[in-house]
């Protein structure tokens, strides 16, 4: 036993070492979490740094993995990091959000313990509370197929997978912003756009951001872990060739850009077959208006020779060219995920639907300042998280069920109420959600805990007879989906994860004044094949600080 506390010690002081268990292998992080001053836009500015990194270390796991980040919070304010996409099996103590956790406290840290359960794919993590994400404080998280499952490309090798963290960006701090919101105003406009931290230059004088060997194949993981901004990414003189998002392999399409849109990822091959010199990557705003911002990022052919061309790729215009890029979208049904069975093994198409969910985005003032809104529910957090109130057996002294009705009224939304918006549902139910948006904004939407099929994103308003237009054989399992302008989206889904997983917009701005809720899938069994036990080291807070812990699962 002390052996194997001494083992855990030395991994925590290394930072990230793999030990060998008899179980599934530990990954071990310390995270450091501290004020820094830099200057994405050429701005001096206040930004959240993770051990002095912006943005922050990428996570290398593999399929099953379980993963501990030690998070140190040495900034003024509480603070929590959520794990965007990974599913946290029968463990939403692990989610990262408020609904679930209690923050951790300044000059404190916290623990985090999730196994990257039955999963692969490029993912993210970021801030939950507070704005914190309009400082920084993210990066990536890649789940690796394990070496005896076989995947659908020939894999790059390990030198040659780079990620490409692209975002809106503001000069304002966190805490200005805030401020902004708190008052009843909007963000409006970002300032700029950031490839990996950096707005970049079209001088072609710049340090490359990567290097590539003529001939090689290399993989780019994009991910969009901005606050409001769809982007629309692009490489100088090369195509891409998607072969993953959020988890799924998908059919091998070659495009020229992507829209990313905000909390999205996407995984490509790119060739370097060029000629060997300098050219671009550029990320640039969608759905703005005015002229779109851009941010450009150097790559290098080792011993090539000659500057990048100033004539940068242009990008799309419009949505409905998203729309129609959105369309182009399969599962890869000939391929394993991350078990040995075919990902079409899963006929979802032919599932009955028990549930159908209908969520319309609402905007309204409430005592004179903005909040958004789902079906005219705008989420306030209790200080007792939902999910600690429902393990202490008291949520009647925290939070009322299904204060939200999920059939709202066919004519517009105009009342908001603040409330919590918690809602109860069935364990294993096969349901229906749809997102629709009467806004002329681009939108996008969340569902922690869950992937789901993005079967649908349609222009005009939602009917039962819109199903007949459903993809029903090969729509993508991930776990955000856009919605554009006078637009739905539909997606299925299994509440086959117990616990209380947060739906939210992605839209940080639109989180942060309400427009979330959280779904209760309880088992009724409590049983730790179904669910796990309150972790030992979480803190707790609200009304069950002083309250005795509830007896645990045993079986």
């Amino acid at each position: 036993m002390a052996s194997a506390v001494l083992v855990f010690l030395l991994c925590l002081t290394a930072g990230a070492l793999t030990t060998v268990h008899g179980e599934d292998p530990y990954l071990f992080y310390t995270w450091n979490i501290t004020y820094g001053t830099i200057s994405p836009l050429g701005v001096p500015q206040q930004v959240i740094l993770i051990n002095g990194q912006f943005p922050g270390p990428t996570i290398n796991s593999t399929t099953n993995n379980n993963v501990i980040v030690n998070v140190f919070n040495n900034i003024d304010e509480p603070f929590l990091l959520t794990w965007s996409g990974i599913q946290h099996r029968k463990n939403s103590w692990q989610d990262g959000v408020l609904g679930t956790m209690c923050p951790i406290l300044p000059g404190t840290n916290y623990t985090y313990h999730f196994q990257v359960k039955d999963q692969i794919g490029t993912y993210m993590y970021y801030p939950s509370t507070a704005l914190h994400r309009a400082a920084g404080a993210f990066g990536g998280l890649n789940v690796h197929s394990r070496s005896v499952i076989p995947i659908p490309y020939t894999l790059p090798l390990e030198n040659d997978d780079f990620y490409v963290l692209i975002n809106d960006w503001y000069t304002k701090s966190h805490s200005e912003l805030r401020k902004l919101l708190d008052s009843g105003r909007t963000l409006a406009r970002p300032q700029g756009v950031l490839i990996n931290g950096q707005s970049g230059k079209t001088d072609g004088k710049g340090k490359p951001l990567f290097t590539l060997k003529p001939g090689r194949t290399y993989k780019f993981r994009i991910c969009n872990p901005g606050l409001r901004t769809t982007l629309n990414f692009r490489i100088q003189g090369h195509n891409m060739k998607l072969v993953e998002m959020e988890g799924s392999h998908v059919v091998q399409n070659v495009y020229k850009s992507l829209d990313v849109h905000v909390g999205q990822c996407y995984s490509v091959l790119v060739k370097a077959d060029q000629e060997p010199k300098d050219y671009y990557l550029v990320a640039s705003s969608r759905f703005l208006k005015g002229e779109p911002m851009m941010a450009t990022a150097l790559i290098s052919y080792e011993g090539g020779k000659g500057p990048a061309s100033p004539e940068l790729p242009k990008g799309p215009v419009g949505w409905a060219w998203s729309l129609n890029q959105f369309r182009t979208f399969r599962w890869n049904l000939t391929a394993s995920a991350a078990r040995p069975n075919p990902q079409g093994s899963y006929h979802y198409g032919e599932i009955n639907i028990t549930q159908t969910y209908k969520f319309v985005s609402s905007a309204n003032k409430v005592d004179g300042k903005l909040r958004y809104a789902i079906n005219g529910v705008s989420h306030v957090n209790p200080t007792t998280p939902p999910k600690f109130a429902e393990y202490f057996g008291v949520p009647e002294k925290v939070f009322k069920y299904d204060v939200m009705s999920i059939t709202p009224p066919a004519e517009k939304i105009t009342k908001v109420t603040v409330d919590t918006n918690i809602r109860n549902v069935t364990f294993h139910d096969f349901v229906e959600v749809i997102f629709e948006n009467h806004e002329n904004t681009v939108q996008s939407w969340k569902v922690d805990g869950f992937s789901f099929f993005a079967v649908a994103v349609e222009p005009g308003t939602w009917t039962p007879e819109k199903r007949k237009n459903y993809n029903l054989q090969d729509a993508v399992s991930r776990h955000t989906v856009q919605v554009f302008p006078k637009s739905w989206a539909a997606i299925l889904l299994t509440f086959d994860n117990a616990g209380m997983w947060n739906i939210r917009s992605e839209l940080t701005e639109r989180t942060y004044l309400g427009q979330q809720l959280y779904i209760s899938v309880y088992s009724p069994r409590r049983s730790l094949k179904e669910e796990y036990n309150l972790p030992d080291n979480s803190p707790l807070c609200g009304i069950v600080a002083d309250m005795p812990k509830p007896k645990p699962y045993n079986q």
